[in-house]
């Protein structure tokens, strides 16, 4: 097997499942997750490897390599491509293996124009191994075109639960919502929608003079029931052999959907929700998200 290199035809392709892959064991575990996706929604699975080629500096002619630099890494990546075609020996759809120069995060960004998801492993080969979340992992979800799945070290493959999607009446929730409803009909899996109620706790710390008693939390709780309920009908109206539910847990948000991705499928979140901080390119709670996920997490982009 023979890597490519990507030119402006080839990527005027559908990509389907665009996974990136460097060879680490969590690209290993990215590229089965991939796969069993692409076979399950029958379209075709991208496998890509990116290279770069620092710049260098020779004090003289001798000191200068023997061979090019730049095709010494192309045929590493294409060894590496070679490794992830032998795991995908039996794979029963179309994939194709495509090497880019660039950085991973710039080309898989570039790409996900083309793609219906991307996969992604929390951590590669490059870096400090005992970071929780890898440069690419950080970068792609705020940046990428389409929604980016990312696969964590310590993930339990779990096939039976529901499909968890975070809502919070944006319009980033209400876009991940239809995503996560999509990736739950494929699967015949159940969907979940949950709207966590902040705690009122630290709010009372600042702000004693606030009134969040049980009366005012019960309130605004069968406020969000109410509203969840019209998004179960709404989505159910497009999905109609979907089983829907929605819960409304009180906590921290962050905390209780890493909670709920140790069982879930998929913990779907969209990029952005209600935060303050209306410019940043990925919320904080979806930041927390992926970086304290016990399993896979899908980011869609608003």
């Amino acid at each position: 097997m023979t890597a490519e290199k990507l030119s402006p035809e080839q990527t005027s392709t559908k990509l389907g499942i665009l996974v990136g892959y460097d060879g680490s064991e969590l690209a290993v575990r990215a590229l089965e997750y991939g796969a069993a996706e692409a076979a399950r929604r029958r379209i075709a699975l991208t496998v890509v490897s990116a290279y770069t080629v620092p710049t260098m500096i020779y004090p003289n002619i001798a000191s200068m390599p023997e061979h090019n630099e730049l095709e010494a890494a192309h045929r590493g990546v294409e060894k590496t491509l070679t490794e992830a075609a032998e795991q995908l020996s039996a794979h029963p759809g179309p994939v194709s293996y495509r090497a880019q120069e660039g950085d991973a995060a710039g080309v898989l960004r570039d790409l996900s124009a083309h793609a219906r998801t991307v996969v992604v492993g929390s951590r590669g080969r490059g870096g400090f191994m005992g970071r929780i979340l890898g440069s690419v992992s950080t970068a792609l979800p705020a940046h990428s075109h389409c929604p980016t799945i990312v696969i964590p070290g310590h993930h339990s493959d779990s096939n039976s639960g529901a499909v968890v999607v975070a809502v919070d009446g944006s319009e980033f929730g209400r876009m991940a919502m239809f995503s996560a409803a999509e990736v739950a009909a494929s699967r015949g899996a159940a969907l979940e929608i949950v709207s966590v109620l902040p705690s009122g706790d630290e709010w009372l710390y600042w702000y004693p003079e606030l009134e969040l008693s049980s009366e005012v939390t019960g309130r605004r709780r069968l406020e969000l029931e109410t509203a969840l309920e019209t998004e179960v009908a709404t989505v159910t109206q497009q999905f109609t052999d979907l089983r829907v539910s929605a819960t409304v847990p009180t906590g921290d948000p962050a905390e209780v959907l890493g909670e709920a991705s140790r069982t879930a499928q998929l913990t779907v979140l969209g990029t952005r929700g209600r935060g303050a901080i209306r410019s940043a390119i990925l919320g904080s709670t979806s930041r927390r998200v992926l970086h304290h996920a016990e399993g896979p997490v899908m980011v869609v982009p608003g």
